[in-house]
């Protein structure tokens, strides 16, 4: 059987990457050539910036946990080892996970450091407290990377992620729609609750930012009533559990739409729902394509999830990596700027997220070999959401 990262590892980059023009958070590409002049400039400079990064073989590769998702195990880790060393051959790979921990993140990266690594790219725990990394290595010539999640410093090197606002934006919008058609059996004053990620995790920010900006109409005019709206710490599924078993006991189970930021806490909401006979009742988001998530799609208890195709947010890291490291032009790579809360933009190469339900679980996921049909329908019904037969 295939790996994702096998079946994906020879997609071309060119043509992969595009500027989300309505993210609030990245800089809108105008199309004039003294902007795209600048921005070309800016990620030049970065590749003579720090010095230690020149001829660096040595990269530190660190994920944030690997309990609330399954993907950083599953396919950030092998697929950012493979790309790196594919793209800078003779690359070896410090690998980290902080489990869930930012001291343990800080004290990994100190250690890295120690170690020799002379590029990291660091996916942080605490978007905040990830700044110590940064200045740490600055203060030894090392860039750093700031891998999926954002790093509220200035000092990273680049940027790279999907476009966050987007899929938020994505979710919400699937929320609208299904309203608007009648789905579910929505109705005017539906119930909406919203259960996100961490609020130390800059990316949760943004999915929340990019929901309500198709949602807030709605529950302006109170075609959608908003009756929870909390941030989950860490992302912990127990916690999204508990909270939906709340809110289901407050509202004497009248609710409608779940919004749920990604697929872990999604699978333990359905759960409280499940007790309560209304899974598949409820619309129910989600996020990361996972297993899990695809299944309870097919199924129906599951309304949609965000596939984000991790082996191109990979693949650029990789290449701006090998920029770094030969002190060249990472070129089209980077294509946008994004914002820090405390002031200031870095170099930013954002991917563009896609929304899947059970209308293109096969023309997406499977099709991309993210995962693959014989995973999907294992121990599910035959003809599963149309996939399975």
């Amino acid at each position: 059987m295939n790996t994702p990262f096998q079946l994906r590892s020879a997609v071309p980059l060119a043509g992969l990457l595009l500027l989300a023009a309505c993210s609030n958070n990245a800089a809108t590409n105008s199309g004039n050539n003294a902007a795209g002049t600048n921005q070309a400039q800016d990620a030049a400079a970065k590749t003579s910036t720090f010095t230690a990064a020149k001829g660096c073989k040595n990269i530190a590769v660190m994920l944030p946990e690997s309990d609330s998702s399954a993907r950083y195990e599953a396919y950030d880790r092998p697929l950012l080892e493979q790309e790196i060393k594919r793209a800078l051959p003779g690359a070896t790979i410090q690998y980290a996970n902080a489990n869930n921990n930012a001291d343990t993140q800080q004290n990994q990266a100190d250690a890295a450091l120690t170690k020799g690594a002379c590029i990291m790219v660091v996916d942080p725990n605490d978007s905040d407290k990830a700044s110590v990394i940064v200045q740490k290595a600055k203060a030894s010539n090392v860039p750093v990377i700031a891998y999926d999640r954002l790093i509220q410093d200035p000092d990273i090197a680049y940027y790279v992620s999907f476009d966050n606002v987007r899929v938020g934006q994505l979710q919400g919008q699937y929320i609208l729609d299904q309203f608007q058609k009648g789905n579910y059996e929505l109705k005017p004053g539906a119930k909406l609750v919203m259960i996100n990620g961490s609020q130390t995790d800059n990316n949760a920010l943004q999915f929340r930012e990019g929901a309500m900006n198709a949602l807030q109409p709605a529950v302006s005019d109170k075609r959608l009533n908003l009756v929870f709206d909390q941030y989950t710490p860490n992302w912990d599924n127990g916690r999204a559990q508990s909270l939906m078993e709340g809110i289901l006991t407050q509202q004497r189970n009248d609710v409608d739409v779940a919004y749920v930021a990604n697929d872990g806490m999604a699978n333990t909401v359905i759960a409280a729902l499940r007790s309560q006979k209304l899974n598949g009742k409820v619309l129910v988001t989600g996020q990361d394509a996972t297993l899990t998530g695809i299944q309870n799609i097919l199924i129906g208890d599951q309304a949609m999830t965000i596939y984000k195709p991790i082996v191109k947010e990979a693949q650029v890291t990789a290449q701006l990596v090998a920029a770094l490291s030969n002190g060249t032009d990472p070129g089209s790579v980077v294509n946008g700027k994004t914002a820090l809360k405390g002031g200031g933009e870095v170099p930013s190469a954002l991917v563009t997220p896609i929304a899947v339900d059970k209308t293109n679980v096969a023309s997406t996921v499977i099709a991309d070999g993210f995962l693959t049909k014989d995973q999907v329908c294992s121990g599910l019904p035959t003809g599963a959401g149309g996939v399975c037969n």
